[in-house]
């Protein structure tokens, strides 16, 4: 027979005189710590260097400068929607059980893919040397110096590389939808072009909104590529300026500010995009969470 401890014997354990002793994280302090210091080390490099921050703001609102953020702003639209456009119809060639169409799209994405961006400017603003006319011959054709603009240049340059990268975005959208909807659709009497304009694009936006997002905050700095081709954005703006009163350093900066302030704004644009063909997901997400509650 066992021996039995008695109630007094036992330890008194009083959970609620029990201190919460919270983790010291000292590897928090000392990066903290670094950082600050790093900051306030660009701060006073910044604040002693010889930058004519009166300059700076003499030009941020100077016509050229203003001129060249509507140029910017102008063939980011553009580019953009003629890539969009472009993606989802290469796309939908991509997954298309014709030969010939999927062919076709893989040639493109791959060739637009895997030549710089810069080369394509390049190409396209030199077209005159292969093309001298564009058009139909003995009914209506135009010199392709007049046609092929520093702008159109820049428009096809930028436009029909991003449908590359776009067409495979939206075909990983595309391909995120579960194939039972398709399915579905097909089984009522949809073609597949009606199956995907309303109920595969629709779910799949999802998908696609964010990186398409992404990839318009990044073509308002592509543009700047183009001042190669002679396309008056902000930055080639600013550079004519600078070159001619050598103040390099605060043109510099009035242009860094201008594409901050397009980029918050697009950024904040893109963030409400996204909660918007996100409410689906979440309603479901939240339904099955009271589900599991309950």
């Amino acid at each position: 027979m066992q021996p039995t401890v008695s109630q007094s014997a036992a330890p008194d354990y009083d959970i609620g005189k029990l201190s919460i002793v919270k983790p010291r994280h000292y590897g928090r302090w000392l990066a903290a710590a670094a950082i600050l210091a790093i900051l306030l080390f660009i701060v006073k490099a910044f604040a002693d260097g010889q930058i004519a921050w009166r300059v700076v703001g003499q030009f941020f609102t100077a016509p050229a400068i203003l001129s060249g953020l509507v140029n910017t702003i102008a063939m980011t639209v553009c580019a953009m929607a003629l890539g969009i456009t472009l993606g989802v119809i290469f796309a939908v060639m991509a997954m298309s059980p014709n030969p010939v169409l999927r062919g076709t799209a893989v040639l493109y994405i791959w060739f637009f893919r895997g030549t710089p961006l810069i080369l394509q400017l390049l190409l396209w603003f030199n077209l005159a040397l292969v093309f001298p006319r564009i058009g139909i011959p003995d009914v209506f054709s135009i010199r392709t110096v007049e046609l092929i603009t520093p702008f159109v240049a820049t428009l096809l340059g930028l436009g029909i590389n991003q449908g590359a990268y776009t067409a495979e975005v939206v075909r990983s959208g595309i391909l995120s939808v579960d194939s039972g909807q398709t399915e579905a659709a097909s089984a009522i009497g949809m073609t597949r072009l009606t199956a995907l304009r309303r109920i595969v694009m629709p779910q799949a936006m999802r998908v696609i909104i964010p990186p398409v997002g992404n990839e318009v905050i990044s073509m308002v700095k592509l543009t700047s590529i183009a001042s190669v081709i002679q396309y008056s954005e902000i930055l080639r703006n600013a550079q004519t300026i600078y070159y001619a009163n050598n103040y390099v350093i605060e043109l510099l900066f009035v242009a860094a500010i201008w594409y901050l302030a397009v980029v918050t704004v697009l950024s904040i644009g893109q963030h409400f995009l996204e909660r918007h063909f996100g409410r689906g997901q979440r309603k479901t997400a939240s339904a099955q969470k009271t589900g599991a509650l309950t």
